[in-house]
């Protein structure tokens, strides 16, 4: 057996699977609240070998220590844009408008590989927002190992009703670029989630609700019947559904056409978040979205928080007291990539344990998007997917901004 030092390691051989022993002071299995203390992780190529204590090694295995460390499953984002920055950099309008396709591509590329160097080996992106099908592109790249980043799951353009998307602002009658697919109909929009799906989608993306003018508030859009046709033709083709809605309505209409996640869902009520957990449609709130939005506004921070920011916490606790299966998303793309931790954080803030948010974060995010035969667990024969934080993120989750160690498929990407 070889021991090799970490940093060593990682430049040597930075695209290199082999057997590896990984042993630091605990181990987050992703399922059980309670991490393991003491226990090992034994990778073999691109899987996860042995699990548990002193495990025995072969001859030729490496072994790399993580004193003081928790290794957990890579994390998995829940909603993001990859094809967008922050919004007090560049207005949504501009970033739809006026930057070429190529400069959204390059900083896609690099706003990936932050996620993957942040500890999120597995991300599903919800719409290019106007950049097309350029997501599909993007995963084939990093699958193929031309650009380093997570596993993706793709919407390509997203799906809204006739006239209720953006940009907005132009002379009436002036076709201008939007953001998403413009639908009106069912017959209209069963043939947009084919061609989306033939395009490459792994997700259809709906938006139950949003505004036709600016400084309208939201309404529902598309209709319950094209809703529900949409779904079904999603279904038939084995994707999952995740719908954009903030109003109760969009809500009530989107829960009853069967999808699999539901947005946002800042208008949920009590009596619409009990029929989500009736149909096991999860929920994610995206509180990093509307902190983020509001401190662009001049939030400081301080509570009183602004009424988006309460709204979104109370419809998060809600939803929680329902039952309702909690996906971990941010809406990142709206703040910076690479911090993805901060939806974490606030989960904590209102109210979710902390090892619940890990949970969420890891085989929760990995069943409610049907990819839990590969990841989101710590468990022999699923992909070596693996990170080391440092401390003991079950009490702070904030503990997963100090990563320490990151592999995906067996292959350290990045190490102190």
């Amino acid at each position: 057996m070889k021991r090799i030092v970490l940093a060593v390691l990682c430049l040597a051989t930075p695209a290199t699977a082999q057997t590896i022993l990984l042993r630091p002071a605990q181990v987050f299995d992703g399922t059980d609240p309670k991490p393991h203390p003491g226990w090992q992780v034994l990778v073999d190529g691109d899987r996860i070998a042995a699990v548990g204590p002193a495990l025995p090694v072969t001859a030729g295995t490496t072994t790399i220590d993580l004193p003081g460390d928790t290794l957990m499953p890579g994390m998995i984002e829940g909603h993001s844009h990859l094809f967008l920055h922050p919004y007090d950099e560049t207005p949504w309008d501009d970033q739809v408008l006026h930057e070429p396709l190529a400069l959204r591509t390059a900083r896609a590329v690099a706003q990936a590989q932050a996620t993957l160097m942040a500890g999120f080996t597995s991300e599903r992106d919800l719409g290019t927002e106007g950049a097309g099908y350029a997501d599909v592109g993007l995963k084939q790249a990093i699958d193929k190992g031309i650009v380093p980043g997570p596993r993706l799951l793709v919407a390509t353009r997203a799906i809204v009703a006739e006239g209720a998307y953006g940009p907005k602002g132009f002379e009436p009658g002036v076709r201008v670029p939007q953001g998403a697919q413009e639908v009106s109909g069912i017959d209209d929009i069963v043939r947009a989630v084919r061609d989306q799906i033939a395009g490459g989608a792994d997700i259809v993306k709906l938006y139950a609700d949003y505004h036709y003018q600016g400084g309208e508030g939201s309404r529902p859009t598309l209709s319950a019947a094209e809703m529900a046709a949409a779904t079904a033709a999603a279904h038939d083709a084995g994707r999952i559904v995740a719908v954009h809605s903030v109003t109760p309505e969009g809500m009530r209409r989107a829960i009853a056409a069967g999808v699999d996640t539901i947005e946002h869902g800042y208008g949920g009520t009590p009596e619409t978040f009990r029929a989500m957990h009736d149909k096991g449609i999860a929920l994610c709130s995206t509180l990093a979205a509307s902190d983020a939005t509001a401190r662009y506004r001049g939030w400081k921070g301080q509570e009183p928080a602004p009424d988006s920011v309460r709204l979104n916490r109370d419809s998060f606790r809600m939803a929680r007291a329902a039952g309702v299966p909690i996906c971990m998303g941010g809406d990142v793309g709206v703040y910076a990539h690479g911090t993805n931790a901060r939806e974490m954080v606030l989960m904590q803030a209102a109210g979710m344990p902390a090892a619940r948010v890990l949970i969420a974060a890891t085989s929760g995010n990995a069943h409610i998007f049907r990819i839990d035969d590969k990841v989101g667990r710590v468990k022999v024969g699923l992909l070596a997917d693996l990170v080391a934080v440092e401390g003991d993120p079950t009490i702070n989750v904030g503990a997963v901004r100090s990563v320490k160690l990151v592999m995906k498929g067996g292959r350290i990407v990045r190490g102190p």
